[in-house]
């Protein structure tokens, strides 16, 4: 019997927000029962720090750049076959709820010349999900920490009244009632917290967080670097706390219509934050806030799969991305994909059937820079692109030495030694593993210089 399959989504959520992964304030005690029944990654990283792209290498199971969504404001192409096509002809019914990023088209940081922002996303750009629908294409548009609104698989505007996190949770909770009992499920719940609200520039979290979260404990690289996290954490927390409470909200509806043996629950985020304060890089080419780093704090997200084969509550070591998730849905759906997706089949990762896959992660920076990163157990090291803006192009012939870290002398990515000489020969590997992959990902041999 196949699983029905839960993708429960944040939105620029730190992995040390959650008790599973360090958090000493009790934020998120459902993920941390999710992860002591199912498997824990402890070392997952985002292939791509912004939203847009991420989302898009979501849908297709593509690189961002091969398929032309390499930063935000471009729609997913018309020419790929997309993960809701791929499980809905698998015979799965499909819900999808809350923020979409993928169906508005234009130059980045202005007004789309294909826009449905605020409108409701045509059938034909809904990734191939013909079912329940509660989404919007940008969310923070639509819709603040409280009240707003998203459209239905009618075109319907639906409004809300309340905070964003329990209204989107409640309204994916309506699909339960309605759904095709003959049919397993592919639900998507795609909330936006704990992203910050755009036009407000803040982080908007329940009422009550800046005092309930006063009592948190800095990340040390936030307390060392500053940004405006002082101001902004608590709210932050809240967020992530609220996201925890919902996830509580849909287990409980899971279990309520005997679903629940019989659904695997993926939580999973699709970058970090930084809080304002990995910004001000020197060669920072282009627009950056929260996210458009190769530092752990953007990239190093919360992963959590509970359910079929992700059991016995162990912690998983080594290093994952984020971009293996629509192959491993596919493979839990029954739909081998072979070398049509990137990433691993993770079922197969966590069975040990992949002895010799390799214990390293590769990210796509965008939009700050064109940039490219590679992250071992030992060093992250990454590269940019000279003169070239980030928003503007997707890769470079030519890249320069921009970040490198000893992650066991520097665990929090303070000391940059990417030009120190005691590190010429690790460098050296890491820059020829890192080739390695752009021309896996990308088809190109750049070249590499100091």
């Amino acid at each position: 019997m196949r699983p029905n399959i839960v993708m429960y989504f944040s939105d620029q959520q730190r992995a040390d927000t959650c008790g599973c992964y360090g958090q000493k304030l009790d934020i998120t005690p459902n993920l941390d029962q999710l992860a002591k029944e199912g498997i824990k990654f402890e070392n997952a990283f985002s292939a791509q720090p912004v939203c847009g792209p991420c989302r898009a290498m979501f849908q297709t199971g593509k690189w961002p750049t091969e398929i032309g969504c390499f930063r935000n404001n471009i729609m997913l192409p018309s020419d790929v076959k997309p993960l809701g096509s791929y499980i809905e002809e698998a015979g799965y019914e499909t819900a999808y709820i809350g923020k979409w990023h993928l169906a508005s088209d234009g130059e980045l940081e202005q007004k789309p010349t294909i826009d449905h922002t605020i409108t409701a996303i045509p059938q034909e750009l809904r990734g191939g999900y013909t079912g329940f629908w509660r989404a919007s294409d940008v969310l923070e548009f639509t819709s603040h920490g409280y009240d707003g609104y998203v459209f239905d698989e009618n075109n319907n505007k639906i409004d809300f009244k309340g905070y964003r996190c329990d209204c989107l949770t409640d309204m994916a909770l309506e699909f339960f009632d309605q759904r095709n009992e003959e049919k397993p499920f592919f639900m998507t719940i795609s909330h936006i917290e704990p992203h910050h609200q755009n036009d407000r520039n803040c982080y908007e979290g329940p009422i009550g967080s800046k005092e309930k979260y006063k009592d948190y404990e800095a990340p040390v690289d936030l307390a060392s670097l500053g940004g405006n996290y002082k101001e902004e954490y608590p709210d932050y927390l809240g967020q992530c706390a609220s996201l925890d409470e919902n996830l509580g909200k849909l287990i409980a509806k899971l279990k309520e219509k005997n679903l629940y043996d019989n659904t695997v629950i993926i939580f999973v985020s699709d970058h970090g934050s930084h809080f304002l304060t990995r910004n001000r890089d020197e060669h920072l080419n282009g627009y950056d806030d929260y996210k458009r780093s190769m530092h752990d704090a953007c990239l190093k997200v919360p992963f959590v799969i509970a359910g079929g084969p992700f059991k016995g509550g162990a912690n998983f070591e080594d290093i994952v991305s984020t971009a293996s998730l629509p192959k491993t849905i596919c493979a839990l759906a029954g739909v081998d994909v072979g070398n049509d997706m990137i990433g691993e089949n993770l079922v197969d990762v966590v069975e040990g059937k992949l002895p010799e896959r390799k214990n390293e992660a590769f990210a796509q920076i965008s939009e700050s820079r064109v940039g490219r990163c590679i992250r071992t157990p030992e060093y992250a090291y990454s590269v940019y692109a000279p003169g070239l803006h980030g928003g503007v192009a997707a890769a470079s012939d030519l890249y320069a030495d921009d970040f490198m870290y000893d992650l066991k002398k520097d665990p929090h990515e303070l000391n940059n030694i990417v030009h120190d000489p005691a590190y010429a020969e690790v460098k050296a590997d890491l820059r020829k593993r890192l080739l390695a992959w752009i021309k896996e990902a990308e088809n190109a041999t750049p070249e590499i210089t100091d």
